[in-house]
């Protein structure tokens, strides 16, 4: 048998000259269970048989070579070296996988306040010490009455997060888990920064990055959108700015706080809209603990699987979001790398707003391996008329719907913005047998039996349990819980 270089990939040859692909019918398992018996045929037998073949058979090929000159064999050598086999298979192994995509991102920020922070993390490992489970991270922590609530997020939410994650799961059920435990980690963030005892508070934009899925929680109003190819702008995120959201001023209301503007001499109300008590103007974030608990931790969670084109995040604080629409944002940054990228979109806000307030910019593209920067994407063609008719709808477009609309570039997989914590975390945390005790589902701690609470079904001893329904949540968590849905009337007993 002799291994050969086909066109259509490595080959090997009978004794009776026939040729047949050495992966045809071959399954990427497959694949990687004769890989090592391949590498052990390579060291015996590369020495005698290993050949170039070109567009003709070898026999005719070795026949040409005998006729050439020594001047075109040594041109021809120049043209084509010699390639280790052990990388040819390499190669054939990777045209036969997806490759994950390259992710590269550019930062840009200017401070006012100075209550922006952010953070970027390129090798978060889904299990530790496998390079191959790397995922990446970029996050935006806008904060408000102070930096403590920002920092605390910054530096233990990923920690609550993964925690929040079962071991031993493969890909695709760590994916289909990691909204849920985004759920839980950021509660628990928000429960432990109130156990601080200090009153500042913080939007959180946090984006997983896991091949080609994007997966993204936020609370607050700093935005996260997706240019893709076409010119197609999409919203991963939802604005919990209780002026721009009817539906969480509705939720506010119900669960025992007043939203209104602030009130100044002779009965004028100026300013956006706030919930009282307090005068925050977001109805979700982690910290505030001087405000009611209508405020929740509970991200708006959206899962995407780009396409292998695939796309540009923009992340920023509102700093960039009161000066630009999702669409210039995403115009004006267009064909340029990443970090270039990020400057110019913070220096367009700071031309068309001035600073007003702290401005952070991330720009992360995911792309191709083989791509250097995000392909150029074609201008739309606008009708002059209707845009000057509809021009101001499409600068305010956050008040409406951020379904995506690049069909065929972007896959939803995962879409959820409840602020009703029994409807984020599923039913599916079962008790420990060997145990005989349950962990709850926000912080993680083991529990006895007679201490279980169910999400769903209060007390786990009531008539009205179902105890094979989980999840369960420890004493303090329940508490919680029903503070966020207004059974409450202050944090006091949550933080004691």
């Amino acid at each position: 048998m002799c291994l050969a270089r086909l066109p259509g990939g490595l080959a090997y040859e009978n004794s009776d000259h026939s040729t047949k692909s050495l992966w045809s019918g071959l399954s990427c398992v497959e694949l990687n269970k004769v890989s090592s018996s391949v590498l052990d045929l390579i060291q015996f037998h590369a020495p005698q048989c290993l050949q170039w073949v070109g567009n003709e058979d070898s026999k005719n090929a070795g026949t040409k070579s005998t006729e050439m000159s020594q001047t075109e064999v040594s041109q021809m050598k120049q043209k084509q070296p010699p390639v280790p086999l052990g990388t040819l298979i390499g190669r054939e192994l990777r045209n036969i996988k997806v490759e994950k995509p390259t992710v590269k991102y550019g930062q840009a920020a200017l401070a006012k306040k100075g209550e922006d922070y952010f953070l970027i993390q390129l090798d978060c490992q889904r299990v530790p010490g496998d390079p191959s489970t790397s995922f990446s991270l970029f996050a935006i922590f806008d904060g408000h009455n102070g930096i403590s609530a920002a920092i605390f997020a910054k530096e233990n939410l990923l920690n609550n997060v993964l925690s929040a994650i079962p071991q031993g799961l493969g890909r695709e059920e760590w994916l289909q888990t990691l909204p849920r435990a985004l759920v839980a980690g950021f509660v628990k963030t928000d429960i432990e920064f109130q156990q601080r005892g200090e009153t500042s508070g913080t939007t959180v934009t946090f984006v997983v990055i896991d091949s080609w899925t994007v997966t993204v929680a936020s609370v607050g109003d700093s935005r996260c959108i997706l240019d893709t190819q076409g010119g197609v702008v999409s919203l991963l995120t939802v604005d919990h700015r209780l002026e721009e959201n009817v539906e969480e001023r509705e939720r506010v209301t119900a669960s025992g706080g007043e939203v209104g503007r602030l009130n100044v001499f002779g009965g004028n109300e100026v300013g956006p809209l706030r919930c009282w008590p307090g005068g925050l103007c977001l109805s979700r974030s982690i910290g505030d603990t001087d405000v009611g608990e209508f405020i929740v931790p509970i991200p708006h969670v959206k899962q995407v699987k780009l396409s292998n084109a695939g796309g540009r995040l923009i992340i920023a604080s509102d700093g960039i979001w009161d000066a630009l629409s999702s669409d210039m944002a995403a115009h004006c940054c267009r064909g340029l790398p990443s970090e270039l990228a990020a400057k110019l979109v913070v220096k367009e806000a700071l031309r068309s707003r001035g600073l007003k307030d702290d401005t952070t910019c991330l720009v992360v593209d995911i792309i191709p391996y083989d791509h250097l920067v995000m392909p150029p994407t074609p201008k739309k063609k606008h009708n002059s008329f209707t845009s000057r008719i509809f021009g101001k709808r499409s600068q305010n477009s956050t008040k409406g719907t951020n379904k995506l609309s690049a069909v065929g570039v972007v896959e939803e997989l995962f879409e959820e913005g409840s602020a009703m914590l029994s409807e984020r975390l599923g039913k599916d945390f079962p008790l420990d047998s060997n145990s005989g005790l349950f962990r709850c589902a926000i912080c993680q701690v083991d529990q006895p039996q007679s201490e279980g609470l169910s999400v769903n079904s209060g007390p786990f001893f009531s008539p009205a349990s179902k105890p094979w329904e989980g999840p369960f949540l420890c004493a303090s968590c329940r508490r919680k819980k029903d503070a966020m849905e207004g059974k409450m009337a202050n944090r006091s007993a949550v933080i004691a």
